[in-house]
């Protein structure tokens, strides 16, 4: 056999040992897919020196995420609302955290017991006026009108739950009834009419007033909304 046909029949065999090898080790490797927990869809998955690597593109479709290019790079997008069995969950956290819906949240109970205090001290001032004949203007009262409006605007802002915003209406009427009262003496006074020193123990009114501001009080102390109509 001559030389060069000894060499051509060495490098055929090289050759069939190197192809033989690849196909080997492509036949030992067993084929991979990737799966997505909470999504529906698989993306094939390539290993190259011992590294997964996947597919973007079809990483996005599974997902249901969508993919930008910009230069050298390529941003993939998620949607917010996760895994469908993650996205359960998240409502439950959240109710978890908030009000509940049948009792009176913290600072709405902190901003009404300032109102009603405001409103207490409002009618108190009206009331030492009256028994002790003492003269009754618009300037005596603005103060307390002024105080206790600016804490019924922050009990309302702070107002959220249910109770919260039933009762805000409440503390409003009381409100609107303070003012009614104290309108009502100072037009007396101002037509010079005659005021007894006992007025307000007799007055329908003022002993609504007070029954209201007796029924928001066990209402705080219950954490649990009940109108019975005092404060109407």
């Amino acid at each position: 056999m001559r030389i060069d046909a000894i060499n051509e029949w060495m490098v055929r065999a090289a050759v069939l040992l190197v192809l033989c090898s690849v196909v080997l080790g492509v036949a030992a490797q067993q084929p991979l897919t990737l799966n997505v927990s909470g999504q529906a869809g698989q993306a094939k998955v390539v290993q190259i020196n011992g590294h997964s690597y996947v597919d973007v593109e079809a990483l996005a479709r599974i997902t249901n995420g969508s993919i930008s290019y910009q230069g050298n790079q390529i941003t993939l997008t998620l949607p917010n609302g996760g895994s469908s069995s993650s996205g359960g969950s998240a409502p439950s956290s959240a109710s978890a955290n908030s009000p509940a819906n049948t009792g009176f949240s913290k600072d709405f109970v902190t901003a009404g017991i300032e109102y009603m205090s405001q409103i207490r001290e409002w009618r108190n001032t009206l009331a030492n006026a009256i028994a002790n004949g003492f003269p009754l203007s618009d300037e005596l009262f603005q103060p307390y009108r002024d105080d206790a409006t600016k804490t019924l605007r922050l009990a309302n802002l702070a107002a959220s739950t249910d109770a919260d915003h039933s009762a805000g209406q409440l503390i409003a009427s009381e409100f609107e009834n303070m003012r009614n009262l104290t309108n009502k003496y100072l037009a007396k006074r101002a037509n010079l009419e005659f005021i007894a020193p006992d007025a307000l123990k007799n007055d329908p009114m003022n002993q609504q007033i007070l029954t209201c501001a007796r029924s928001l009080a066990a209402m705080a102390s219950a954490n649990q909304f009940s109108d019975d109509g005092t404060c109407h």
